[in-house]
């Protein structure tokens, strides 16, 4: 019973120590995002999208608030692979080494979807959504007035997101992993899959056919692939069964 709690208390201990880590090297990112803020704003209000309208600071907190809004997505993506490794680092001691070299390589491919899925959302659909409601709003005749606070909040709504849905095939891949999912399933749900994938397309772009398409298409091609890494996945679940079969 002692043994027991004792190891609770070594867990709880060692999780201690894993998000201390973080936020240290967070505050540290924090720090040194200070001396990116400003360049990556100024070069995001001379982009194509942006330099054909006039941003307006609507109060007088504006814009120290994009400041540090900027400052904490910087931050975060900065801690991102730390507080990937952490993770990594305080559920491995429960893995076989194979599984550890295996999780381990999780963390590069998470980081590399996560700056597509932006990269995606930013240079590829931002500018068809901004370029639709400028459309608009020159058919209803309306003239806009840009808040340079509304601008950014929706360019991070809209691009942001898209970092985290691209974390589809690493999901699948560790779910399956853990035996909560198999390809056979996600074969069987596919066209329901591609229904909440339309939906989801349609909610985060304007009701422009055309650039919910250009949302679909990616992400039917990341179901696909993860299908197919879950196959792979899977195949290595089934072996390691077989081999702790074999085992005396």
């Amino acid at each position: 019973m002692d043994d027991k709690e004792m190891s609770v208390y070594e867990h709880l201990g060692e999780l201690r120590k894993r998000l201390i880590i973080v936020v240290v090297f967070f505050i540290i990112a924090l720090v040194a995002s200070f001396f990116f803020v400003e360049p990556v704003i100024l070069y995001l209000q001379q982009t194509d999208e942006a330099k054909e309208l006039t941003m307006n600071a609507f109060r007088l907190t504006d814009p120290i608030k994009i400041y540090f809004q900027f400052a904490f997505v910087i931050a975060f993506i900065l801690t991102a692979p730390v507080l990937l490794y952490q993770i990594w680092a305080f559920v491995s001691p429960g893995l076989y080494e194979k599984e550890r070299r295996v999780t381990l390589s999780y963390i590069p491919i998470s980081i590399f979807l996560f700056l597509a899925g932006v990269s995606f959302a930013y240079f590829v659909l931002f500018p068809f959504v901004v370029r639709f409601m400028k459309n608009l709003a020159e058919r209803l005749g309306i003239h806009q007035v840009i808040g340079v606070n509304e601008y950014f909040q929706f360019l991070l709504h809209l691009v942001l997101p898209f970092g985290i849905v691209f974390q589809l095939p690493v999901v699948v891949m560790f779910l399956t992993r853990l035996g909560l999912i198999t390809p056979m399933l996600l074969v069987k749900v596919r066209k329901y899959a591609y229904l909440a994938l339309l939906i989801l397309a349609a909610v985060i772009t304007p009701p422009d056919v055309l650039s919910q398409v250009i949302v679909m298409i990616p992400l039917s091609i990341l179901y696909e692939i993860s299908i197919w890494i879950s196959k792979m996945a899977y195949r290595k679940v089934l072996l390691a069964q077989k081999e702790q079969e074999n085992l005396p």
